[in-house]
């Protein structure tokens, strides 16, 4: 670093023209090496995006931190902590400090992947805080009222149509004691599932690759779960088509709207197909915004006939009404 040449006490002192000239030579190279490291680092990520060094002792489970050159570590997520808490503690979703660690490094993931693959429009932290993690952790309350019905501590639960994890990572954070398993039709978006679920140290829950079509046909998947949910993925007709062979006889589909009031009336016939009923609405404001939600109930009366669901893309092309 240059500093300006102060005369101390011993000091020799220079000649003033062969000084100036020094400082001369030296500013130049000090601009020059400046251009050069700028053009150089346009093409780069920062050093703090990638860096993911942990705190020393600490596991994989614990958040991504970033380390600099003094040794100081430094929280990158400093956005997320404090609006996911307001959030979750606005719908009763109580969080440790291990789980909003686990989100940090969600959403740190999250952004990196999508520089290579899209997966959410919504890139800044106050966002993916509010409008996927806390949206997801909504459905905390229902699965809890569930398990209460049931009598158990314990729910299966497939996320249908699953995209980058919402709902079914963050519920699966928020309420480690429930398997999960996160069907999506691209391959893309289940490998960085699987790098989230590896990262977070998750238990008990999958990734699978398949179309909602074939997989409710699989004996594998067919009638297996306690709970199926998908998140804005298709109009309601077509989510009951898509969701319901999933579920067990008794069990619920929790589908996650925006508006749904055109939606429930023209749904009546497939839900009842599929075997289902139209249990309850809840519709509310998602805490820190001014955006509609809604989560209707639908619960598994009968087992779904065995046509159900038709082959790919006819739900959507034909949907019953």
């Amino acid at each position: 670093m240059n500093e300006d040449r102060r005369v101390r006490p011993g000091d020799k002192i220079k000649d003033a023209k062969s000084d100036q000239n020094a400082r001369n030579k030296s500013d130049k190279r000090a601009a020059k090496n400046k251009a050069t490291g700028a053009a150089v680092n346009a093409g780069k990520r920062s050093q703090n995006e990638i860096e993911t060094d942990y705190l020393p002792g600490t596991s994989a489970t614990n958040p991504i931190m970033s380390t600099y050159s003094d040794g100081r570590f430094e929280d990158q997520n400093d956005e997320i902590a404090p609006v996911l808490s307001t959030g979750a503690a606005e719908i009763s979703v109580p969080l440790s400090g291990e789980s909003i660690y686990a989100f940090k490094t969600y959403a740190k993931l999250l952004k990196e992947w999508n520089d290579r693959m899209n997966l959410t429009g919504i890139m800044d932290d106050h966002g993916i805080a509010l409008r996927h993690f806390v949206d997801s952790l909504t459905l905390v309350t229902f699965l809890n009222e569930e398990m209460a019905k049931q009598n158990t501590k314990m729910l299966s639960l497939i996320d249908v149509g699953t995209g980058a994890g919402f709902p079914g990572i963050p519920l699966k954070v928020a309420m480690p004691e429930i398997e999960v398993l996160l069907l999506d039709s691209l391959k893309k978006r289940i490998h960085f599932l699987e790098e989230v679920c590896n990262t977070l140290s998750l238990k008990k829950i999958t990734c699978f690759h398949s179309r909602a079509e074939d997989a409710g046909r699989s004996k594998l998947h067919r009638e297996r779960f306690d709970v199926a949910t998908a998140r804005a993925v298709a109009a309601l007709p077509i989510l009951c088509e898509l969701c319901l062979p999933f579920v067990k006889v008794g069990g619920i589909f929790l589908a996650m709207k925006g508006h749904v009031e055109d939606e429930i009336e023209v749904s009546q016939k497939a839900v009842v197909t599929m075997g289902g009923t139209i249990e309850s609405v809840h519709q509310f404001v998602l805490p820190g915004t001014d955006m509609k939600r809604a989560v209707v109930v639908i619960r598994k009366l009968r087992p779904t006939p065995p046509k159900y669901p038709r082959a790919a893309g006819k739900p959507e092309k034909d949907p019953i009404l």
